[in-house]
């Protein structure tokens, strides 16, 4: 079951469904994940759910959320065209109220009606060290209770794994244990991976960040300088769950993917710090995103 739900060179997938937030001046949400996907050569069917002036983080911004039913109207849409019987993946980011997560949640089980073998993955946004919880209060429980069961990947930080698990992580073993515990509920038959960023534990080097992915196969971690990017940089948790995803969907090796999407991640965050700007150089870094300059290897350790 697991091998006919995996993705490989031979099995390419070429359409990938992004459900996520838009802004029209820098990167996060779709406008984050959409570029670095196509740049991967995938075909990208992106649904806005909302169109906002800039991200959240600048204090001010203008534009509109859009009502959860409106993406239930554009699957409609597509699907009069019989277009997703060809949607091979979907994915989610940001979804701010309850309806979207249902919205969301009906969207993955309509495209999976029509491609069985569709793979979802779910970044579960809902908080950060430093920040807290920054979504509803409800949304924690009802992306655990209705996206995390459809999930086939899931790629939380680390302050996102502990809401989600109820578990401390401070410890590599920690965060291996958090990562097992989730993949216990996601959907059975799936490759069922937990993609854990921005992790930051006790035993790792100084001025090193690291991301984790625990898999079937095993549990693989990535480690890269950390860049002195102050304030942090808003899109990258957006960025780097587009680029693993569209590597893994085209390897089909969670270790591969995820060498190939943090130094991708790393191009694209050390552009950014030489260049002093506030936005992400997704543009300027795109043919890192395919193929890395400087490549970091993972070591397993599970």
């Amino acid at each position: 079951m697991l091998g006919s739900m995996t993705p490989g060179p031979q099995n390419l997938p070429q359409n990938i469904l992004s459900i996520q937030s838009w802004v029209s001046y820098g990167h996060v949400g779709n406008a984050a994940a959409v570029f670095p996907l196509q740049r991967l050569g995938f075909e990208v069917w992106a649904i806005h759910t909302v169109q906002f002036s800039n991200h959240t983080g600048y204090g001010a911004w203008t534009g509109s959320v859009f009502p959860p039913e409106q993406v239930a109207e554009l699957i409609d849409g597509m699907e009069a065209r019989g277009a997703l019987d060809t949607c091979h993946a979907v994915l989610s980011g940001y979804m701010g109220s309850e309806g979207t997560v249902a919205a969301v949640v009906d969207a993955v089980r309509r495209v999976r009606a029509a491609n069985p073998v569709a793979l979802y993955a779910c970044d579960p946004v809902m908080g950060d060290v430093g920040r807290g919880v920054f979504v509803r209060p409800e949304l924690p429980d009802l992306i655990a209770a209705q996206a995390v069961p459809e999930a086939d990947l899931l790629t939380p930080n680390q302050f996102e794994l502990e809401l989600l698990t109820g578990q401390s992580v401070e410890t590599l073993e920690q965060a291996l244990g958090a990562a097992r515990s989730l993949r216990e509920r996601m959907r059975p038959g799936g490759p069922r991976l937990v993609l854990v960023t921005s992790l930051v534990r006790s035993g790792a080097p100084e001025a090193s960040i690291e991301t984790l992915v625990v898999a079937d196969e095993g549990a693989w971690l990535c480690r890269t300088p950390l860049l002195p990017l102050d304030p942090p940089r808003n899109g990258t948790g957006d960025a780097i769950a587009a680029l693993f995803f569209g590597h893994y969907l085209k390897t089909g090796q969670p270790a591969q993917a995820l060498s190939l999407a943090m130094s991708a991640l790393y191009a694209l965050l050390q552009r950014t710090h030489l260049a002093g700007t506030r936005e992400i150089q997704l543009v300027a870094s795109q043919d890192d995103f395919v193929r890395p300059a400087r490549v970091f290897e993972t070591q397993q350790v599970g």
